[in-house]
Formats: structure tokens, C-alpha cells, sequence
């Protein structure tokens, strides 16, 4: 079975990386037309005047491309502008749709980056509509994400999907852990859908406990008051991503309380889970999918920088539990979130589709 994998899809993020990994361990084999769009770009999904006309640029050298040696179509995140191009390449040949989010959900509700019923607004929101509504199949990362998705844009159930993120295997692996003092690890965007100032109010809580911050971005600013016992880093090598998760006392998943939030199991989590380091995260519909609180992960209430507080101490002081916990979240990982689990629902997603019976 051939894939074409297709767009102007960020090549290095996760899910896409994740994906195509997943699908060629799974037998499948995945060609790539890709038109660099994202890539060097800080602040992802911005659609100013200046993106979007070398956004006209690729989707040129997209719809120049052919599909006739693939099964199936598979446009990447983010790709909802490449959608009308995969249509059009496809030449009748089954389109699937891997969005991660959605735009306008992301751009004006979550990150306050258009105000509702602007002119820009308006505009993200018919990319949005016109990519879910004219694709076979929508392969959301959990139920939540594809219920919403489902009641948003009006999608029958048969042409939704689920399929977790998980991590690079190859990458994110368990290991010795380095004896280091007791600390918690976030690492991610700054941006209001992870909680950072619930992070940042609950080290305030717990000053004896250095919480280590790695990530840049629309909250950078919010570092500047930052407790005297959180250190941050704004960038670290991809690479050096599991020592860090491996050396950590415990890893904080994603706390804000928007609505999207309680939607998502962030990428974070995922890793964290892979690499065996305990992990704390906000008790919401998505997380309690693949999470069980108090068994493979401590699950808080959102925005809750007293809870967090309550739970990062309660791993500090008891080092049996936080054993617990880790081996535990690393069995979780490998039973329902590796590449082989990952790489089968994806291959068995695609054949149904392409046999007809999605």
C-alpha cells in the first residue's frame, strides 16, 4: 500500500514526523510532495499578508505534483489550506486529513490572535469549514477532539476517526535515570493553552522545588516575573529532550482551562510517558482516554495552581509512588501509544478507506 503524505505540512513537528514514521514501521509505504511553508517560522498559523502569498506560491508547486503512483492521500498538519490542492492531486483517489486542531478554534478562541467576526476571523474560519467538510476521512488525536470536530463542522461519525500522537520511539526512550535533586520539567510553547501562569503560581507554592522551564513563545513575557525557583531555558536540542525528561523528578503535561485544552493530549505527555518520567497533567475528557489518576499519572484539576502544588509534592516525598507512577505511565505508553499500536490504526484507517469500507 503507498501513501502520499501531502502539503505544506511542518516537516520536523511531531504529529507529521510521528505519522510517517509510524505508517512505513507499519509496512505502508509513504511518498512525500511537500512545498516548505512553516518551517524557520516562530509563531505557526499566523496567515499574515506576507505567509499567505508564499502560501499561493506552494500551493503552485503542490497542484503541479501527481498522485497517480499512491493509495490514498494523506494532507499533514498544518495543511488546511493544502486540502483543495490534495483534492485536485488526488484525481478521485481517497483524501485523509491529519488536522491536529482547528484553525479558527486555535487562531481566535485559544490564543486571541483575530478577534471573533474580524475580516481575519472570517477568513480562517472558511479555510477551516472547506478543509473538514470536503476531505473522506478526519483523523482526529483523541474522541473529544473528534466529537468537536464532528458538532463544528457537521461531519457524519463514518468519516471520523481517532488516532493518538505518541512519540518518536526511536527518540523518546526509557533509561537509566540520573540522580539528580527532585524537579519538575515543563517543556513546550509558551502559549495560553498549556497553563502557563497555573505552572508558574504553583512553583510560588512549592519554592524548596526547582521547576525547570524549557520553551519559548507567546508568553514569553510572563517569564520576567517568574519565581525564583524556576529556571528557564528557551530552547534545548531536539536530542537533548529524553535526558531531560529522564532526569526529571516529574514532568508537567498541559493546565489551561479553555476549551480546546480539555480537548488534547499534548505531544509532551506523550514523550514524558515514552521516557518513564512520572507525569502530571490536568483531569480533563482527553486525558482520561489514555490516563487512569493515581496509577500511570497524577491528574489535577485545570487552572488548579494549588492542586499542582499539592501533587508535585506529594511525588517529592515519596519516592515509591513516583516509581509507580513512571512504570506505570511507560506501561500505558506501550500498550496504547507506541509506534507498532500507532502504525497498525493508522494502516488499518487507510486500507478501510481505500477498500471501501471506512
Amino acid at each position: 500500500m503507498r501513501a502520499l503524505y501531502f502539503g505544506t505540512y511542518e516537516r520536523d513537528y511531531p504529529r507529521n514526523a510521528q505519522v510517517i514514521s509510524c505508517l512505513r514501521a507499519a509496512g505502508v509505504e509513504v511518498l512525500e510532495h511537500h512545498s516548505a511553508l512553516w518551517e524557520g517560522q516562530r509563531h505557526k498559523l499566523a496567515f499574515g499578508p506576507r505567509v499567505m502569498a508564499r502560501a499561493a506560491l506552494a500551493e503552485g508547486r503542490l497542484v503541479r505534483r501527481s498522485a497517480d503512483e499512491a493509495d490514498v492521500v494523506l494532507v499533514g498538519y498544518p495543511g488546511h489550506i493544502d486540502v483543495p490542492a490534495a483534492r485536485r492531486v488526488a484525481r478521485g483517489r481517497p483524501v485523509v486529513f491529519n488536522p491536529l486542531v482547528s484553525l479558527e478554534d486555535t487562531i481566535v478562541s485559544d490564543r486571541g490572535l483575530a478577534q471573533p467576526r474580524s475580516l481575519r476571523a472570517r477568513m480562517v474560519g472558511l479555510v477551516d469549514r472547506t478543509a473538514f467538510r470536503s476531505v473522506d476521512l478526519v483523523v482526529a488525536d483523541t474522541a473529544a477532539h473528534a466529537r468537536f470536530f464532528g458538532e463544528r463542522f457537521e461531519i457524519p461519525p463514518d468519516r471520523l476517526a481517532v488516532c493518538f500522537v505518541g512519540a518518536e520511539d526511536h527518540v523518546f526512550t526509557p533509561g537509566p535515570r540520573r540522580e539528580e535533586p527532585f524537579h519538575v520539567l515543563f517543556v513546550g510553547k509558551l502559549i495560553p493553552l498549556h497553563g502557563l501562569e497555573t505552572i508558574l503560581a504553583a512553583a510560588a507554592l512549592v519554592p524548596e522545588v526547582e521547576f525547570r522551564v524549557v520553551g519559548s513563545g507567546q508568553l514569553d513575557a510572563t517569564m520576567g516575573a517568574r519565581p525564583t525557583n524556576v529556571r528557564w531555558e528557551a530552547w534545548v536540542e531536539y536530542e537533548r529532550l529524553p535526558d531531560l525528561y529522564r532526569s526529571a523528578g516529574c514532568a508537567l503535561g498541559v493546565f489551561g482551562t479553555s476549551d480546546k485544552a480539555a480537548r488534547v493530549i499534548p505531544n509532551k505527555a506523550f514523550q514524558a510517558l515514552a521516557c518513564g518520567a512520572p507525569l502530571v497533567t490536568a483531569d480533563t475528557p482527553a486525558a482520561r482516554e489514555l490516563l487512569t489518576d493515581g496509577r500511570d499519572a497524577l491528574l489535577v484539576p485545570a487552572g488548579d495552581a494549588d492542586a499542582l502544588a499539592v501533587a508535585v509534592r506529594r511525588l517529592a516525598g515519596d519516592r515509591e509512588l513516583t516509581d509507580e507512577i513512571a512504570a506505570r505511565g511507560r506501561e500505558t505508553y506501550v500498550g496504547r501509544a507506541s509506534e507498532p499500536v500507532l502504525g497498525a490504526r493508522w494502516r488499518a484507517l487507510l486500507e478501510g478507506l481505500v477498500n471501501g469500507r471506512a
